[in-house]
């Protein structure tokens, strides 16, 4: 998709990576003993753990894993609040979704991230739920994938991208440069917004044009300047610069527009029903990956995912700034650790204030949004969450 957004996206996503982080000279990992019992009656073919892990210097990092067979009793998915424009706490979300356990997923739009657009929560990167592209992926940048094959779960970590079209009824097409993203950090754009964007629409620049549309792509009508509510249960397209003069000359009221996007890049088995992207790679093919130091080397909290050799899923927490307990991890202490824990690939998902692990309705790490700050659950863009099947 667009290629101006994905440079703006891939700037603001290394400074929200870097915020708050010291430098660190990473050093190997040494075992731990469990520290807490795991939570009992969960489904077959899954595993919580908690554990205190020694990095080479010797400080302390806690460990909140879940280990998801391919055969387990459960359904894994990505989460996100009551709209893609809003954040709620990992908690919530579970709750709301029925969630045996869940944890923290994309990089979003933070309040306090560089090129705030006024819409805490907006995801910024891959975004995929229930098939559907919610947020289009940024370039350079690897995904979790998840879905079913003869109902069996697929999880694999792999470099892919989005591409989007709109094409009106008269023949007409151009590229869609992006989904439920704040048009207009770019000069010429046309946006689809889908029904879980949740909100209205941004207020539009003067010359910006949005056609409204049902939920089969029929055009009930535009308006000019953008921005307002969507059609109950429909979606829009929200031009700016040339993005608008190609919306008006094309829809028609009354006739159809479609609108696609799908996922290339590496096939997974089976049906993708849930991407998220990361930051980088921590583990690829069973040995660290160099993309990780790309990062940084400051030690802080974590979230990751990685896939086994067999095909288990593992979630991994990782706790940090609180000095003496647990240090936190640098992206390449955190790919050890999921190398440790058998990863044969992996990923960084969002981190710092927002990695959180919730099992059976109940916070099990301690989330700081500052070093040695109160625990604090912070409200985030999605999640992954793990369903009773």
């Amino acid at each position: 998709m667009g290629s101006g957004r994905t440079g703006t996206l891939a700037a603001t996503l290394l400074a929200l990576t870097l915020m708050g982080c010291t430098a660190s000279t990473p050093p190997s990992v040494s075992s731990g003993p469990a520290a807490s019992p795991t939570p009992s009656g969960l489904p077959t073919g899954m595993r919580y753990r908690e554990l205190t892990e020694r990095l080479g210097d010797g400080e302390p990092v806690r460990l909140y894993v879940l280990d998801i067979a391919p055969d387990a009793r459960v359904r894994v998915t990505g989460m996100h609040g009551s709209g893609l424009a809003g954040s709620e706490t990992v908690r919530s979300m579970a709750a709301s979704a029925g969630a045996i356990a869940a944890v923290n997923g994309t990089y979003y739009d933070i309040s306090t991230g560089r090129d705030y657009a006024g819409y805490e929560g907006d995801p910024l990167g891959l975004y995929v739920e229930n098939g559907r592209v919610l947020s289009e992926a940024l370039a350079g940048r690897p995904a979790l994938l998840l879905g079913e094959d003869a109902g069996r779960l697929t999880a694999r970590v792999a470099d892919t991208s989005t591409t989007g079209t709109v094409r009106a009824a008269d023949g007409a097409e151009r590229e869609l440069d992006g989904v439920d993203w704040v048009a207009g950090r770019v000069p010429d754009e046309v946006v689809s917004f889908t029904a879980e964007w949740g909100t209205d629409t941004p207020s539009g620049p003067v010359g910006s044009t949005e056609v409204l549309l049902t939920a089969d792509g029929t055009v009930l009508g535009t308006r000019t300047p953008a921005g307002g509510p969507l059609p109950e249960g429909g979606s829009s397209l929200y031009g700016i610069g040339d993005g608008a003069t190609w919306l008006r000359a094309h829809a028609r009221k009354g006739e159809n527009i479609a609108v696609s996007t799908r996922l290339t890049g590496a096939p997974a088995r089976g049906t993708v029903d849930t991407a998220l992207g990361g930051s980088a790679w921590l583990v690829r093919d069973g040995a660290l990956d160099p993309d990780a130091a790309r990062l940084g080397t400051g030690r802080e909290p974590r979230t990751a995912a990685g896939v086994t050799a067999d095909g288990t899923l593992l979630l991994v927490a990782i706790d940090g700034r609180a000095k003496g307990v647990s240090a936190g991890a640098t992206p390449t202490e955190a790919g050890r650790l999921l190398l440790s824990l058998g990863a044969v690939d992996a990923l960084n998902l969002d981190g710092g204030g927002s990695t959180t692990v919730v099992v059976d309705g109940e916070l099990r790490n301690s989330p700081r949004s500052t070093d040695n700050g109160p625990v604090t659950e912070r409200r985030v863009a999605d999640g992954i969450a793990i369903l009773p099947k």
